[in-house]
């Protein structure tokens, strides 16, 4: 089967080959036959070693498909089922999962770097071997065999275009604004960063009541676009902080930050109001460093939220997601602003390092 292939962190294309299989289908296991995927920002932040992944690997940890076989002991899902993958799977049996907070649980990155695929020996520049998929996943191919607790089944009425953004990004947004913030009604919020989380957590944001959303990006194009998805006002960078001072309490009541930088956390906190909250949903590298003052923690009581995947069990917000959707109160499908097939799969890559996509679907034909 065709799969896309990352040799080694760092690289900035990848090898599309023709001679891959998966490997390790057994008991506890589920083979997917991939319909649909969609290029997220993490993907290219594991390529370049911001997100830890052992290479060589499958980017890729947005999808949907089919289940096309079940392994032995799993009897809560049947061939034909349409599902899509989860990269942070739970346990179900941890501290974290037993309190209701499964999207906390670890126990798959206990997983990072099990081969998931097997490539064959005809290329004389990288031969064969074997790779992972990333965290588990590994979305950029025809087919991936995970374990059963890395896919969670969706109605069949969803097109798989669809269910691929919630996989991850469009989950991870929405659910910072209704799980991790729970914004009021008439709040005011600013959401920094335009991107495909960006722009689910505005949307998350508007469901909620916000009554002010500014988005705040660095590109023209993107924070414009934003106004789409029920954004109130697009704002560069360094417009931001006097709006937030001319706002009732000196900011906004709530600042998501969806980059994944300490500059932008820091932003975003000065734009907070007293007493407000910034909730951090951008995934940044474990040695970027946000400093704070102790008092200024203490004096202006501001709230700092991380919010990983939703602020909630996965099946929970892409349940939320998917009714949201069938009610028209969010638009999965206007964040589709590139189609690319599997081969052409370096083109999504460009797409997203400049600041054109919000979201590229990637398609195995």
């Amino acid at each position: 089967m065709r799969a896309a292939i990352l040799y080694k962190t760092g690289q900035e294309t990848l090898d599309v080959r023709d001679d891959v299989e998966t490997v390790g289908f057994g008991p506890g296991k589920v083979r997917v036959r991939l319909r649909a995927a969609s290029l997220c920002h993490s993907d290219l932040s594991a390529m370049s070693g911001v997100l830890p992944q052992p290479a060589p690997f499958v980017p890729g940890h947005e999808g949907a498909g089919d289940v096309v076989e079940v392994g032995e002991g799993v009897t809560d899902l049947a061939v034909g089922d349409r599902v899509v993958l989860c990269w942070m799977a739970p346990c179900g049996r941890c501290a974290h999962c037993e309190r209701g907070r499964s999207h906390l649980c670890v126990a798959s990155l206990r997983r990072l770097g099990t081969p998931n695929f097997r490539f064959g020996a005809d290329s004389t520049a990288d031969g064969g071997g074997e790779a992972s998929g990333f965290y588990g996943t590994g979305t950029f191919a025809e087919e991936v065999v995970v374990e059963r607790d890395a896919v969670l089944p969706v109605p069949a009425d969803l097109p798989y275009e669809l269910a691929a953004l919630i996989g991850c990004g469009v989950t991870t947004g929405v659910g910072a604004a209704v799980h991790t913030a729970q914004v009021e009604p008439g709040a005011s919020v600013a959401v920094i960063g335009a991107g495909g989380v960006g722009v689910a957590a505005v949307q998350g944001a508007r469901v909620c009541g916000a009554g002010r959303i500014a988005v705040v990006d660095p590109v023209v194009s993107r924070r414009e676009r934003a106004l789409a998805f029920g954004a109130t006002e697009a704002l560069a960078p360094e417009e931001l902080k006097a709006v937030a001072k001319g706002l009732p309490g000196g900011g906004f009541d709530y600042v998501f930050e969806a980059v994944g930088r300490s500059a932008t956390v820091r932003a975003g906190y000065g734009a907070a109001r007293r007493g407000g909250a910034v909730v951090v949903i951008g995934a940044g590298a474990q040695d970027d460093l946000a400093s704070f003052g102790m008092g200024e923690l203490f004096f202006n009581e501001k709230r700092l939220l991380p919010s990983l995947y939703g602020g909630a069990p996965l099946a929970r917000t892409v349940g939320l997601v998917v009714e949201l959707w069938r009610a028209g109160r969010i638009d999965l499908a206007g964040m589709i602003t590139h189609r690319v097939a599997l081969a052409d799969v370096n083109d999504a890559l460009a797409q997203m390092r400049g600041g054109e996509a919000l979201r590229t679907v990637v398609t195995p034909g």
